[in-house]
């Protein structure tokens, strides 16, 4: 029996629904100044990215403290960015920077393997048994994706999906089941803004008669299938109901036109191994993709945990060979400096773009871009992979209620952000908190209902954080 389902799946699915999936991006996408006059009222945007391997924390005592631990100093309003967060300065009334949240379900987890959690807040555990959550991006996308061609845009430097514990993205569906980032900029840049055939009715005609067989044909099974094996038959036909609903979506896109973008200041064959030119083309294809209002929610993992794939090439942009060799090199001679300087790398390029949608003003009339986009910026993991006081920084989405200029530091016993700091091996990630922290879910209530999800709970929250 496993063999006819494992038959149905390569068989008619890849023919099929695969061939959906490859037409996908000839689709055109919207772009007319008037429509998007009519659709751009209350429109809120969301961007998430994530940073591997933890920020630089030395003690109070250290020389390098004062310049190049991550989190600022001081609190509340009146604070000072280190170098790390130096170019974000210019967007210091944009930003809230927040500090004592964590995921209680893996604090007492190695930091590599928490990053497939960081948009989900699920127990995915340490080893054995996997289960994840939906992330909180596509809990939005359900939403705002009614208004747009693409419901959620997913990327990341390694593209795919990684393995459980060693995510290549963030997002995940409402079974927990990681959806395959792009990593590509020409075929991201194509899936956005080319037309790549005439024939995209046909193939969609095809793709819905595959889908009505696949149905048909499983059907058929579910009266001879054990337990477990009704369980594997269920998730698939979920995955085919999901493609039902993008097939669906894209014929009612067929015929709008798609937007005409100036590409000349994209090199779309970039890789990784350009790291610069390769980062800020991401985040033009992210600025574009707004822009055209081709999709209002997107996630981008900047790299995957543990030196893992070609992500761990983007500090050659400022000298270094490895990324992740940096973490573990802080006490070395200007380690703390080598490793805040990557991080200020990172910050430049983020403010850039932060900096970018602040520049454009919304079509509407309603502020600029900024305004409307909520960004969220962090690690799950903070000191030397230690999973707790993640560092996070949240940026735009004024015209969502956001209160921006501030540094806050939620739990107790930790006031002054040492609890971990100096940690420089990987015993640290094991000893026991002794101070509080909150769970980073009721963050993502907060932002879930500013967004305007109509939700009062996500991941075992049901609080929110009256102070963001």
């Amino acid at each position: 029996m496993n063999t006819r389902l494992s038959s149905l799946d390569r068989r008619k699915f890849i023919r099929g629904v695969g061939g959906f999936a490859l037409a996908l991006p000839a689709f055109e996408t919207f772009s007319g100044v008037a429509k998007a006059k009519a659709t751009s009222a209350g429109k809120k945007r969301l961007a998430c990215f994530y940073m591997p391997d933890g920020v630089p924390m030395p003690r109070k005592d250290d020389p390098a403290f004062q310049d190049w631990s991550w989190f600022p100093h001081g609190s509340g309003r009146d604070f000072k960015l280190t170098k790390c967060l130096g170019p974000l300065e210019s967007l210091r009334d944009d930003l809230t920077i927040v500090g004592g949240l964590s995921n209680p379900a893996v604090r007492n987890i190695h930091g590599h393997s928490n990053a497939d959690q960081f948009l989900t807040s699920a127990n995915t555990g340490a080893n054995g048994d996997y289960k994840n959550g939906v992330s909180i991006d596509q809990v939005f996308a359900e939403k705002s994706g009614e208004h747009t061609r693409f419901a959620s845009l997913v990327l990341s430097t390694d593209g795919g999906t990684g393995s459980p514990r060693g995510a290549q993205t963030l997002s995940y569906n409402k079974n927990g089941r990681p959806i395959p980032a792009e990593h590509r900029p020409k075929r991201i840049f194509d899936t956005l803004f080319v037309k790549s055939n005439d024939d995209a009715a046909r193939q969609l005609a095809m793709s819905e008669s595959a889908l009505d067989d696949l149905m048909e044909d499983a059907r058929s099974l579910q009266r001879t299938l054990s337990k477990s094996d009704q369980e594997r038959l269920d998730e698939y036909l979920q995955s085919v109901r999901d493609t039902e609903l993008r097939v669906e979506k894209a014929k009612q896109w067929i015929d709008i036109p798609f937007p005409k973008v100036d590409a000349d200041r994209l090199t779309l064959d970039v890789t990784p191994e350009d790291p610069l030119n390769y980062l800020r083309t991401m985040y033009e294809l992210i600025y574009l993709a707004f822009k055209t209002d081709s999709t209002r929610s997107v996630t981008y993992q900047l790299g995957r945990e543990n030196g893992v794939g070609a992500s761990d090439y983007l500090a050659r942009a400022i000298g270094f060979n490895l990324t992740h060799q940096l973490t573990h090199q802080t006490k070395q001679p200007d380690g703390w400096k080598n490793l805040g300087s990557y991080c200020r790398f990172l910050n430049e390029e983020f403010g850039r773009f932060a900096s970018r949608l602040k520049a454009t003003p919304e079509i509407d009339g309603t502020g600029n871009m900024l305004d409307n986009t909520l960004l969220y910026f962090g690690s799950a993991s903070s000191a030397f992979h230690t999973s707790r006081n993640y560092p996070l920084i949240l940026t735009g989405g004024k015209n969502m209620g956001f209160k921006h200029g501030q540094y806050l530091k939620y739990g107790q016993g930790n006031e002054d952000n040492q609890a971990d700091a100096g940690v420089s091996t990987d015993k640290g990630w094991r000893t026991e908190a002794e101070h509080q922290e909150l769970p980073i879910a009721d963050l993502y209530v907060t932002m879930l209902q500013r967004l305007g999800v109509e939700t009062e709970t996500f991941a075992g929250s049901s609080k929110t954080l009256s102070e963001i």
